[in-house]
């Protein structure tokens, strides 16, 4: 039994390019460009999920996926720091960054701990392994990072040191036993034509 999984992050918001913890925002026009490109790169899938959020369901429809939402894909949520650039955040409460960067239970924005997210992550993966086919998620940068993690068996104080890029491609395998990670990074260009003379 074959199983895959692809997971795509989202494309590129406002508050990604400010370097701000996420929003529920539409994606930026280049974005939506940029995954239209993508199309033709995509292996067809027996399913295609998305996360609830605007700019995963925007993505998922910008590479034409006729996708359902799925609930266990959501983005971790960062209570009262959504919007809120990074390093402001550092600057103004710098001992809850350093405790949210350091203890994956903590959740001093009362919002969700690292912890919690990886335990609904964990829960799909688990799903999914014995589900054969190809599933298409479209999803966000942490859910992939704690997939990563899942499947290596890596602590979750690894995973501030994984870089998800938007539209980047996350691919597994699985034998509906265990998961390997086979590929992770950003998608091939498209190949530019050659100009006339």
């Amino acid at each position: 039994m074959l199983v895959r999984l692809t997971m795509i992050c989202n494309g590129a918001t406002a508050a990604t390019r400010k370097g701000a913890f996420p929003l529920d925002e539409p994606l930026e026009p280049r974005s939506l460009t940029l995954a239209k490109a993508m199309r033709g790169t995509l292996r067809r899938a027996d399913r295609a999920w998305t996360a609830p959020a605007l700019r995963a369901r925007q993505t998922a429809e910008a590479l034409a996926l006729d996708a359902s939402v799925e609930p266990l894909l959501v983005d971790q949520d960062h209570g009262s720091w959504a919007g809120m650039r990074f390093e402001d955040v550092q600057a103004e409460q710098p001992e809850d960054i350093a405790a949210w960067l350091t203890d994956p239970h903590a959740a001093p924005h009362g919002g969700e701990s690292l912890a919690d997210a990886a335990h609904r992550a964990s829960e799909l993966m688990d799903r999914l392994i014995a589900q054969p086919g190809h599933t298409i998620a479209i999803t966000h940068a942490s859910v992939i990072r704690i997939a990563i993690l899942h499947v290596l068996g890596a602590p979750l104080a690894a995973c501030w040191k994984i870089d998800i890029e938007p539209l980047s491609i996350t691919d597994f395998r699985s034998d509906g036993h265990r998961w390997v990670l086979r590929a992770c990074g950003v998608p091939a260009p498209k190949p530019v034509k050659p100009l006339r003379t």
